[in-house]
């Protein structure tokens, strides 16, 4: 396998990029480490935050422990549900996570359900819970896609424009490459080349401008729980447009309909709508 990822519009050439570590003989991947690396930055902002706000960052913490546990599940269960086909001859592949195969969306779901309970366990508030934990949450989100670009995965339809990434056909799946990639494939010293939307990039990114965002407007939020609400609406609005340039959608059986462009969507539309009510609700209880 060729392990160059070029941005030639940028200039940029990565001549050797791999995806894993081996120490004794036993191969870690980056895509692995580099998600560690999110979860532990996301807990550690959270707990910050709680801090600030005359919270106990120790409940943060025990948060955490199930939090991640639950998230790790549900995002896998999302993937293999949206993805059958890949694993139904080989159940035990389900329990391969080395090589990527997690849905942000279905990780938000489970660790929503897990802070409701959580918070109702220990008598406190969830709305509050998922403000501050929300911060965390998108920061992890921003460093976590890093693991796709290790993975040669999670990337858009053929491009030319600036942020153009240029992959080797053999580092990918041939299930990601389209039509339209074939059309325009290059052949370099005997070696065929993709060129793509980096939509890694373009996520991660985007969770960065929400991040910066939510740090400046949580100070001004109306109730508990709006922090929160803005993060899915935000992410939302963002995952819409960038899922529709994914080659590796996941699809709702029988209508082939991306499931997380619709999921965003709706996300979008009632995160909006529950910003509006409560907002107007406070305002006129001040």
């Amino acid at each position: 396998m060729h392990t160059t990822i070029e941005f030639p519009n940028i200039g940029v050439h990565l001549e050797s990029v791999g995806d894993h570590i081996t120490i004794f003989g036993f191969d870690i991947a980056y895509y692995g480490m580099i998600i560690g690396v999110g979860i532990l930055a996301g807990i550690f902002i959270a707990a910050w935050e709680a801090r600030r706000t005359g919270q106990k960052p120790d409940d943060y913490f025990d948060l955490a422990i199930y939090a991640v546990i639950f998230s790790i599940i549900g995002a896998r269960v999302y993937y293999v549900v949206f993805s059958w086909d890949m694993y139904k001859d080989d159940l035990l592949s389900v329990f391969n996570i080395r090589q990527g195969g997690l849905a942000i969306y279905g990780g938000v779901i489970a660790a929503i359900i897990t802070v409701t309970v959580f918070a109702k366990m220990k008598r406190l508030s969830a709305p509050l819970l998922m403000d501050t934990a929300g911060l965390g949450l998108v920061a992890g989100q921003m460093i976590g896609r890093w693991g796709n670009f290790f993975n040669r995965e999670a990337f858009g339809e053929y491009t030319d424009w600036l942020l153009a990434m240029r992959l080797p056909v053999d580092a990918v799946r041939g299930s990601d490459i389209t039509d339209l990639m074939r059309e325009h494939m290059e052949t370099v010293e005997g070696v065929s080349y993709i060129q793509v939307h980096p939509t890694f990039l373009y996520e991660s990114l985007w969770c960065l401008l929400i991040f910066v965002l939510l740090l400046l407007y949580r100070r001004h939020k109306k109730f508990d729980g709006e922090v929160f609400l803005l993060y899915l609406a935000g992410y939302g609005f963002g995952r819409f447009w960038i899922e529709r340039l994914r080659t590796d959608q996941l699809l709702l059986p029988g209508i082939g309909f991306p499931v997380s462009q619709l999921l965003a969507g709706v996300l979008v539309l009632v995160s909006v709508l529950l910003i509006f009510y409560n907002r107007r609700k406070a305002s006129y209880f001040d």
